[in-house]
């Protein structure tokens, strides 16, 4: 008959034995679990898609600022130019040379000396005298003479007729309607 302490005495090696088993350690083989690797290229993909977009649009952009640049750079020389030309005719239209001219095409005179006019008594000094064309002077002045290098006499040579030049129907001269005697040259 066995005693409740008697089976636990059987039991007790086998229990060891179960619990040394369950206590030894051993090597579990590992589980190889891949990631997905579809959402990983999708981002990368959408990474260097989105770069190069990018970098289209900048270069798009850094383009067109370059064509706008060099369009009001053309703009500013050309008001540059136009601005240099109106600062020259300014400058002629001021010339003092240029109102005088200007002065006597409409009429006016230069007066040969000043005169005092006393308004209260409406009177002038003695000696002076009225402003007219006449003893106005040229403004313009003479032209210049050449010299007598730059202008010199023509120079004529005469060329022998040329034989049977006397005939009838025969050529006269160098040139249809010359002289017979022949060709005038000139330096």
């Amino acid at each position: 008959m066995s005693t409740p302490a008697l089976q636990l005495r059987d039991r007790l090696p086998r229990l060891a034995e179960e619990a040394l088993d369950r206590a030894r350690l051993t090597v579990v083989p590992r589980r190889r679990v891949r990631a997905a690797r579809m959402p990983f290229v999708t981002l990368v993909s959408l990474v260097l898609l989105g770069g190069i977009v990018g970098l289209l649009c900048f270069n798009t952009q850094m383009q067109q600022a370059s064509f706008a640049a060099t369009s009001l750079e053309a703009q500013a020389d050309n008001l540059t130019a136009r601005e240099q030309t109106l600062h020259d005719e300014l400058q002629t239209l001021r010339d003092p040379q240029h109102l005088a001219t200007l002065a006597q095409e409409a009429g006016m005179v230069v007066p040969q000396s000043s005169c005092t006019l006393r308004l209260a008594a409406g009177t002038t000094e003695q000696g002076c005298g009225a402003a007219t064309a006449d003893n106005t002077p040229n403004l313009l002045g003479r032209p210049p003479k050449k010299p007598g290098v730059l202008d010199p006499d023509p120079l004529v040579v005469w060329s022998p007729p040329a034989p049977g030049a006397g005939q009838p129907g025969g050529h006269h001269g160098g040139r249809h309607g010359g002289n017979q005697g022949g060709d005038t040259a000139r330096r």
